[in-house]
C-alpha cells in the first residue's frame, strides 16, 4: 500500500525545473550557503596535516540553529587555536571545530536534499563532497606557506560567509511543515520556486505528505529497528560502515608517511592527492543525476578493490583516491539524506553519522598497528571490506536516480 501511494505521489517539494515561471536561483544560493559548511569540515580536516610539527614546536608539546551553531562554534574554535598559548586552548579549539564537522556532516547533504529538485539533487548533494575535499586540499597547500596560527584564521571566512549567507535563504519548507509553521513553509516555498511560480498545489502535497507522517507515533531510537524502517536504516548505516572501514581515513590521515615509504616527496603527493580528489568529485557532480547513484558505487568500489591490492604492494596511491572519490565518497552521504521518512531522519541520520564517525576513528587509530603488523596484509583487510561493499551495494542497495524523495522512501520503508 505504502509503495503504491509513493509512485503515484509527486515530490512535494519539488517541480521540474522546465516549468516556466519556475526559479532555481534561490536553490543555488542555498546550496552554496549550506557548503560553506562543508568547506568548513575540510579545513578543520586538512588543519593538522601540513601544521603539526610547528604546533608541537611553538606550543612546547609532546608527541604524546544546527548549522549557525555549528558555524559560531568552529569560528570560536578557530579563535582559540589562534590565540592558544598552551595544550588546553589547542584542545579546546580543536574540540570546538570537531562539534561543528561532526554537525555539518549530517545537516548539510539533508538540506540540499529537501530543498533540490530531483533532476539536481544528486548533484547539489555531492557539492558537499566537492567542498569537504576543497576546504581540506587549500588547507593542504596553504599550510605549506602560512604558520599554523595564520592557518587557523583561513577557518574564519567561510564561517563568516555561513552565518551571514543563513540570513538570506529559507529554511527547509518540508522542516516547516513538519513543526507547524505554516505561513513561513509556504513563504519558503515560493522563495525556492521563484516569485511567479504558481506553489499552490505543490503545498497541498506536502501538507498531506506531512500528515501522513504525523499520524505515526513519535520514533525513539529503537523504533529504527522496527521492519517498517529497518531496510533504509540498514542501508545508510552499511554505506557509511564499507566507506570507512575501507581504508580512507587511514589512507589520508598518513598520506605523507606513505608517500615517503614509496620513496615519493610527501609534499608532492599530498598536493597530488589533494587536487585528485577535487577534480575527481567535481567530474562526479556532471554525471551522478544521468549514470546513477548505485553504477558510480560498483564501479567505485571494484576499483577500491584493485587499489588496495596495488598498494599492497607498491603503495600506489593515486587510483586509491580517484576511486574513492568516484564514488564512495559523495555518495553514500547522497543516499542517505533520501532515503529516510522525515519523522525518523534526525534519529536514523544521527545514528548513521555516528557509526561513520566511528569507523573514521577506528581506522585512523589502528592504521599505524596494521601497517606494523603487515603492510601488504593491511591492504589486502581494505580490499576484503571494498569486495564485501560491493556484494551489498548490488544486493541491498536501491537505485534512487530521477525519483522524488517519497517514491524513495515508500519503495525502501514500504
Amino acid at each position: 500500500m505504502a509503495s503504491k501511494e509513493g509512485r503515484n505521489m509527486r515530490d512535494p517539494l519539488i517541480q521540474k525545473s522546465s516549468r516556466k515561471n519556475e526559479s532555481l536561483w534561490m536553490v543555488y544560493l542555498s546550496t552554496f550557503v549550506a557548503v560553506c559548511g562543508s568547506y568548513v569540515f575540510g579545513c578543520g580536516v586538512g588543519f593538522s596535516s601540513p601544521t603539526q610539527d610547528a604546533i608541537r614546536e611553538d606550543l612546547s608539546l609532546s608527541l604524546a540553529e544546527a548549522m549557525r551553531l555549528s558555524s559560531a562554534i568552529c569560528a570560536a574554535g578557530w579563535l582559540a587555536i589562534y590565540l592558544a598559548k598552551g595544550a588546553e586552548a589547542l584542545d579546546i579549539g580543536r574540540l570546538a571545530t570537531g562539534f561543528g564537522m561532526g554537525v555539518f556532516s549530517y545537516v548539510v547533504p539533508v538540506f540540499i536534499s529537501e530543498i533540490a529538485p530531483k533532476n539536481l539533487r544528486g548533484a547539489l548533494a555531492t557539492l558537499n563532497q566537492v567542498m569537504i575535499c576543497g576546504g581540506a586540499s587549500v588547507s593542504f597547500i596553504i599550510g605549506t606557506f602560512l604558520t599554523w596560527r595564520a592557518l587557523a584564521l583561513t577557518g574564519l571566512v567561510p564561517c563568516a560567509i555561513l552565518l551571514f549567507g543563513l540570513h538570506l535563504i529559507p529554511e527547509s519548507p518540508r522542516w516547516l511543515a513538519k513543526t507547524g509553521h505554516e505561513k513561513d513553509f509556504e513563504v519558503a516555498l515560493q522563495k525556492l520556486r521563484g516569485n511567479d511560480a504558481d506553489i499552490s498545489e505543490e503545498a497541498a502535497e506536502i501538507k498531506e505528505y506531512i500528515e501522513t507522517l504525523d499520524r505515526l507515533p513519535k520514533v525513539k531510537f529503537l523504533d529504527l529497528f522496527q521492519r517498517r524502517y529497518l531496510r533504509s536504516v540498514i542501508i545508510g548505516v552499511g554505506l557509511m560502515v564499507v566507506q570507512q572501514f575501507g581504508g580512507i581515513n587511514g589512507v589520508a590521515f598518513y598520506a605523507s608517511n606513505i608517500f615517503k615509504s614509496a620513496g615519493v616527496s610527501p609534499s608532492v603527493g599530498t598536493i597530488t592527492y589533494a587536487i585528485l580528489q577535487v577534480v575527481v568529485t567535481l567530474l562526479i557532480t556532471q554525471v551522478i543525476d544521468r549514470a546513477g547513484r548505485k553504477p558510480l558505487l560498483l564501479v567505485a568500489g571494484s576499483g577500491l578493490v584493485l587499489a588496495c591490492m596495488i598498494i599492497g604492494l607498491s603503495f600506489y596511491l593515486k587510483l586509491y583516491i580517484g576511486s574513492f572519490s568516484a564514488g564512495m565518497g559523495a555518495v553514500p552521504w547522497v543516499i542517505m539524506s533520501e532515503i529516510f521518512p522525515v519523522n525518523i531522519k534526525g534519529i536514523a541520520g544521527g545514528f548513521a553519522t555516528l557509526v561513520n564517525w566511528f569507523g573514521a576513528w577506528s581506522v585512523s587509530y589502528t592504521f599505524n598497528f596494521l601497517m606494523s603488523w603487515s603492510s601488504y596484509g593491511t591492504f589486502l583487510v581494505y580490499a576484503a571490506v571494498n569486495a564485501l561493499g560491493i556484494v551489498f551495494v548490488l544486493k541491498v542497495v536501491p537505485e534512487t536516480k530521477g525519483r522524488t524523495l517519497e517514491q524513495i522512501q515508500a519503495a525502501i520503508n514500504g
